[in-house]
């Protein structure tokens, strides 16, 4: 349904230039795709231009098989976009801020009002209805959000780190409507956390530094940092050289020293205990450079 071909984004084009996104190449059908990359990896500028905000430089978008950037009306009426940096009116209410964009999206009043009923329960904000946009806290706005995305029952869904703000209750709720609506829908969550990804997605890309460096299922992710993932005990005046040595996951203060969640080839102590690898850590071995290489599927 949606296929990214060579995709590449510059900024300022020449020596001082940089590349934002380089040459990703992705094709996506119904479904959950969780694009994971830390912060400056270039998901924003990807998930912008699949949203036909900006124009690649080089490359195609196509939306069953129509150029977006040559026709992009086809895509924008099938999109529900949450850009990181959603802002509304901070003096409508919720329902008179939906109700505007239902209007500019087509919608007819009846059909629109029954849809924000509908949304404004599905992301927990019926109670606030009566409050202005800008009374609301940055959660509540990240909701309003989501909610606009889904306005228009959208085919296409790309959301761009959408559990910013939310406390855990609300990422969970989040997290499991989108995997309702990836039955039949593109769904393109983009995100850091890699725990928003792994409990809804079957298909995760990596991107780091602009360029795809992994696309796979979590089970096989996992499999390309089995045996590679221990714990060991240090002091705390060696953490910092535990650091510099290895690539280190998390730690934990305990009464006996501090517990390291490590990844290497071979067991980093002689007291080091090998331990079930989780996505995180497959995640930190891609960013990282320490993980077997692998071919990277469109």
């Amino acid at each position: 349904m949606l296929e990214l071909i060579d995709v590449t984004k510059d900024y300022q084009a020449g020596r001082g230039g940089k590349r934002a996104v380089d040459a990703v190449t992705m094709h996506l059908g119904p479904g959950l795709l969780g694009l994971l990359g830390p912060n400056g990896a270039g998901k924003s500028s990807l998930m912008r231009m699949v949203a036909t905000i900006t124009r690649p430089t080089s490359g195609r978008i196509l939306f069953e098989g129509v150029d977006v950037v040559a026709k992009p009306d086809r895509l924008r009426r099938a999109l529900g976009y949450l850009p990181q940096d959603f802002g509304g009116y901070p003096n409508l209410t919720g329902p008179e801020f939906l109700g505007y964009l239902a209007a500019a999206k087509g919608m007819t009043g009846r059909s629109a009002r029954a849809r924000i009923g509908e949304l404004l329960e599905a992301v927990n904000l019926t109670e606030a209805g009566k409050r202005p946009l800008g009374k609301y806290s940055g959660g509540m706005l990240r909701r309003v959000g989501i909610a606009q995305a889904l306005l228009a029952d959208p085919r296409v869904i790309v959301v761009d780190e959408p559990t910013a703000g939310l406390d855990p209750e609300e990422r969970v709720r989040f997290r499991n409507l989108l995997a309702e609506l990836a039955v039949d829908r593109v769904v393109l969550l983009s995100t850091h956390i890699v725990s928003d990804i792994e409990s809804v997605a079957s298909d995760i890309a990596v991107l780091v530094g602009g360029r795809l460096l992994r696309r796979a299922t979590p089970e096989a992710l996992l499999r390309e940092v089995d045996g590679r993932v221990w714990e060991v005990t240090v002091d705390q005046v060696d953490v910092a050289a535990a650091q510099a040595r290895w690539v280190v996951s998390r730690m934990v203060r305990t009464t006996a020293g501090v517990r390291l969640r490590v990844l290497a080839s071979d067991p980093p102590a002689r007291d080091a205990v090998a331990v079930p690898p989780d996505l995180e850590d497959a995640y930190l071995a891609i960013v990282s450079g320490t993980t077997t290489a692998a071919a990277v599927r469109p």
